[in-house]
């Protein structure tokens, strides 16, 4: 290699171990700013909030809760709480028959919004307006002498309407279960208005996407938008193209969702785009959450929730100390045999696992803050298995430079040409244990998740490491005399390599 090119390599190799330095203090930077300064722990660490759900057994559909519905309730709920960037959540099914129960645990204190939020049916349903009240009303009908009732209104209705008092929040739980096909008696989600609806038009599994939007004309707020599926479109349009020529309040079309009324807007004109909109005064948190539920479909079941409890750490703080004990005496031992078998070359092995560990813990916290991901002792463990990995990505290297000093090549010429040799080594080994990280973490539950995420990280963070720093490293070391001679503590020396002493060539070399 000739002398302009190594001067070139050697300073592009420093100008690549600043960037990442830099990157890195930038992004603990970042870090502070937005108050990522502490671990998101799991319920194995921290504790969290449990909840139970109980099938809701109704007349003529006992034969509905069933292996198959509950499993799929799970599969529902469960990705309810990953959307919401909760991770290392447990959702389980425990019993047998119509005994069989779904239990939630989500970790840390916010886990009652969450088990609030999966327990819902998501039961959503566009239902005509047949009639409409104030909250408490006796009558449909604005003329208490007129006893003529509304299309649509029979007298059964009219006496469940008059019963029904929405200022009463017992009123106001909602449930699903009720067929789409006859009219309902239904309350709005804040108490101020009751409805007759007519039988459901549009249904929610002929909803195909769901997403939580800001009003940007007006300050309405935020809302909820929803995209139909053909079937869905094609009936909508035809609802809309109905209630346009009705009058007041029957050209409304009312968002029913689990039982109650969430917006009924009065329909201007056909809608034949095949999106909705459901508006209500919503926050961003409830705007979002709205949409998460609707995204993933309707449970197969209704659901009474049993007593929502804070459940304790499964390993508490001793099992937490003895993971972080087990992961620094790891560090620690690598580096001693770095150093007692490099001797100086362990200088690039101990700035190796130092700027790896730095970046692994710069993205848990960011990611904590981000996605709220949270850290288990699984994920621990996932994160100490790292540390063999990058060792063993920097003993293929140096293991390699040797080799090429061996056979008679200067220290910067071997630099270069073992690199050359090793990276497809470190590659492919890298690529082994990503695959197992992401075979594991989309077939696996539970823990063995984090264990798979952290572990994927990792390795991520390995390959950035090995390609910005510990190469350029030993690019910048290639060119100081302790190393390029061959002294006794750096590591080249004719004992280190095991090289019988038959001649008196320096480890320049001569290539």
């Amino acid at each position: 290699m000739s002398a302009n090119k190594i001067a070139n390599t050697q300073s592009r190799a420093v100008r690549t171990i600043s960037i990442l330095l830099l990157t890195i203090l930038a992004f603990t930077g970042i870090a502070f700013a937005v108050g990522a300064t502490s671990f998101k722990l799991g319920l194995d660490l921290q504790g969290g909030t449990s909840v139970t759900l109980q099938p809701r057994i109704e007349a003529g559909q006992v034969g509905k809760v069933t292996t198959e519905a509950i499993d799929q309730a799970v599969g529902i709920i469960r990705q309810r709480v990953n959307s919401l960037g909760v991770a290392e959540s447990e959702v389980s099914a425990q019993g047998s028959g119509v005994n069989r129960q779904i239990i939630i645990s989500v970790p840390g204190e916010t886990g009652r919004r969450i088990v609030d939020l999966v327990g819902q049916t998501a039961e959503l349903r566009f239902r005509p307006v047949l009639a409409v009240g104030a909250a408490n009303a006796t009558t449909t009908s604005s003329d208490a002498t007129n006893v003529t009732l509304p299309a649509g209104v029979t007298p059964e209705l009219n006496s469940q309407f008059a019963a029904l008092d929405c200022t009463l929040a017992q009123n106001r739980q909602g449930g699903g279960g009720v067929s789409e096909s006859v009219a309902i008696i239904s309350c709005d989600r804040e108490g101020t208005a009751k409805y007759i609806l007519a039988p459901a038009e549009v249904l929610g599994r002929q909803v195909t996407k769901a997403s939580s939007v800001i009003s940007t004309q007006n300050a309405s707020g935020w809302y909820v938008t929803l995209d139909f599926n053909g079937e869905g479109t094609s009936k909508f349009g035809a609802m809309t193209t109905r209630l346009t020529s009705l009058p007041s309040p029957q050209n409304q079309a009312a968002i029913v969702l689990d039982g109650l009324v969430y917006s009924a807007p009065r329909i201007n004109e056909p809608i034949n785009t095949g999106t909705a909109q459901i508006t209500g005064s919503f926050s961003q948190v409830e705007a979002q959450d709205l949409a998460n539920v609707l995204k993933y479909g309707a449970l197969p079941l209704a659901f009474d929730r049993g007593e929502v409890q804070q459940i304790s750490p499964t390993l508490g703080a001793d099992q937490l100390r003895g993971g972080l004990i087990a992961g620094a005496l790891g560090l620690l031992l690598v580096i001693l045999y770095s150093i007692l078998y490099y001797r100086g070359l362990g200088i690039v092995s101990v700035g190796s696992l130092l700027v790896a560990s730095a970046i692994t813990l710069l993205s848990i916290l960011l990611l904590g803050k981000a996605i709220g991901f949270t850290l288990t002792l699984a994920g621990i463990a996932g994160v100490i298995v790292a540390i063999g990995i990058t060792a063993d990505s920097f003993i293929v290297y140096f293991e390699r430079i040797r080799d090429e000093v061996r056979e008679g090549r200067s220290l910067k010429s071997a630099v270069e040409t073992g690199w050359k040799r090793a990276r497809r080594t470190v590659i492919v080994a890298d690529a082994v244990s990503m695959i197992a990280a992401v075979v594991l973490y989309f077939f696996a539950v539970g823990g063995v998740r984090g264990f798979a995420f952290t572990l994927g990280l990792t390795t991520v963070i390995d390959l950035i490491v090995v390609f910005f720093f510990t190469k350029p490293l030993m690019t910048v070391l290639a060119k100081l005399s302790f190393y390029s001679e061959g002294r006794p503590l750096s590591g080249f020396s004719a004992k280190s390599l095991g090289i019988v002493a038959t001649s008196n060539l320096p480890i320049e070399g001569n290539k």
